[in-house]
């Protein structure tokens, strides 16, 4: 998993509406980049609608919020209008940026094994480095957390 000071490796992916997001587009402002397993589930949901009512508080630090997910960008869209999200989803189909981040792990659940993905979130700075690294993120204050460490690296 990237660390705290890792540079962020270059990436282009597509947001729900089928728009191509390069991360050297971006470069130069603070970004919150999260990565969930899976749209429409409770987690998720309650993740992304968190980061939603938080938005104008990142975007009042100059801040911009990428989820990351394996997700098509079809399923980003109907996420979104039906969770009526204002952030922006990027589908990592091939789950290159996943595995990138360090973030496509081995799982457990009810006993079976499988890849997926670990729910974590990164700060990167406007140089394009990791200021902070959330792994097997708690979804109950996490946008919260994420918010103060944001301010704290601003200062």
């Amino acid at each position: 998993m990237l660390e705290v000071d890792d540079q962020v490796p270059d990436f282009c992916l597509p947001n729900q509406d089928d728009e191509e997001i390069c991360f050297r587009d971006i470069k130069g402002r603070w970004i919150v980049l999260y990565f969930y397993p899976k749209d429409n589930t409770p987690g998720c949901t309650t993740e992304a609608i968190g980061f939603t009512e938080a938005l104008p508080d990142f975007e009042g630090m100059d801040a911009m919020i990428l989820g990351v997910s394996p997700d098509s960008p079809q399923k980003h869209r109907n996420f979104i209008e039906k969770k009526d999200l204002k952030i922006t989803l990027l589908a990592d189909e091939d789950k290159t940026l996943c595995k990138n981040f360090g973030v496509w792990q081995l799982k457990k659940f009810m006993g079976k094994e499988y890849m997926g993905v670990v729910r974590s979130t990164f700060i990167i700075n406007p140089e394009g480095k990791i200021g902070a690294v959330w792994s097997k993120v708690r979804v109950k204050g996490h946008v919260e957390e994420v918010k103060e460490k944001l301010k704290e690296l601003k200062k």
